[in-house]
């Protein structure tokens, strides 16, 4: 594989080599991982950007119509878009449908747009463990907004604010009240709620939903990364194409305001750091888990905690022992 000819068809938003390169650095094949490296640097002194928003909401709640009303309106507007959906994976089978292009009928077919579903497979946090550098591709290519669509987890669905500059949370009407305000996690590092499915016989119930949601957000602590305002809460229809307008000039402000203030490119210094310590911890535990004496280690000490010929806690002492982590 030519590194260098993909690298630049991918910066002259050449699609086809955006969506190889894409399944390079989403394999876990060691020659894979290198040619997936050397690509990553190869792009990154072109420096381009775009503003990366994360999407989370719990399963039923409409994130995959949304982003195809919220992507048709934004690609109308001249801007071109990239949707990176992680789809669930089977703890059985580990297959994953990858149905989220087929949900996304219209975007799929606009040629501003790009799709691509990813298997989450056994990472956790609602992203696939490569998502991050699939958002560094798109970026590379030129696209102008990449939105994020997590899994839907719940409240331990966070991983995806370390990967964007700003969090969306989708919230079906009737979904919570003032107590979710005091629960931490995906409520606590949301920028903006987006109460969807506000129509028909539903729209009442959601306006009283964006009214519980916004006194919640008030029980929260103050980020310094807000402004005044913010975070705030409002309703949406993806189905009727209502107040899509209102809550994309609402992103914008917000993003202006943290490029003004230093704070847009802090949070991403701070993602990067945090990605460099993820990539050094996923590499350490692959090593527990690759053929050879450390494996056969690990599946020693295993069996003797099952068998209770030690605890958990000693076995793994040992095991670091064995690493040269601590003193034997």
């Amino acid at each position: 594989m030519n590194i260098t000819d993909m690298g630049d068809r991918i910066l002259a938003g050449d699609r086809r080599a955006l969506a190889r390169a894409i399944t390079l650095v989403e394999s876990g094949r060691a020659d894979h991982r290198e040619q997936a490296t050397e690509l990553l640097e190869y792009l990154r002194p072109c420096g381009r950007q775009g503003l990366r928003i994360g999407l989370s909401g719990t399963p039923g709640v409409g994130k995959s119509t949304f982003i195809e009303s919220f992507g048709m309106m934004l690609t109308a507007l001249g801007l071109r878009v990239a949707v990176l959906a992680v789809d669930p994976s089977s703890a059985r089978s580990g297959g994953s449908i990858l149905g989220d292009k087929t949900r996304m009928e219209r975007l799929s077919r606009d040629p501003m747009a790009f799709i691509r579903p990813s298997p989450s497979q056994s990472h956790l946090g609602g992203v696939a463990r490569r998502t991050r550098e699939a958002v560094a591709l798109c970026e590379a290519s030129g696209f102008d907004i990449i939105l994020i669509e997590t899994v839907g987890v719940g409240q331990s669905e966070t991983v995806v604010a370390e990967m964007s500059d700003l969090f969306i949370l989708l919230m079906a009407p009737a979904g919570g009240d003032e107590l979710q305000g005091v629960k931490r996690g995906i409520m606590e590092i949301a920028d903006i709620i987006l109460v969807n499915k506000a129509d028909g016989d539903l729209k009442p119930v959601a306006t009283r939903t964006q009214a519980d949601y916004a006194g919640a957000l008030r029980l929260l602590r103050k980020r310094p990364q807000d402004p005044e305002g913010f975070p705030k809460a409002m309703c949406v229809s993806a189905l009727e194409e209502k107040g899509l307008q209102t809550a994309w000039d609402e992103m914008q402000t917000l993003s202006g305001w943290r490029r003004e203030q230093g704070f847009f490119d802090q949070r991403r210094a701070d993602q990067a750091r945090y990605w460099f310590e993820e990539e050094v911890r996923q590499s350490l535990l692959a090593q527990l888990t690759a053929p050879g004496a450390l494996r056969d280690k690990m599946q020693a000490l295993g069996a003797e905690v099952a068998q209770g010929q030690a605890t958990p806690s000693s076995a793994a002492q040992e095991m670091l022992k064995t690493l040269g982590l601590v003193d034997g």
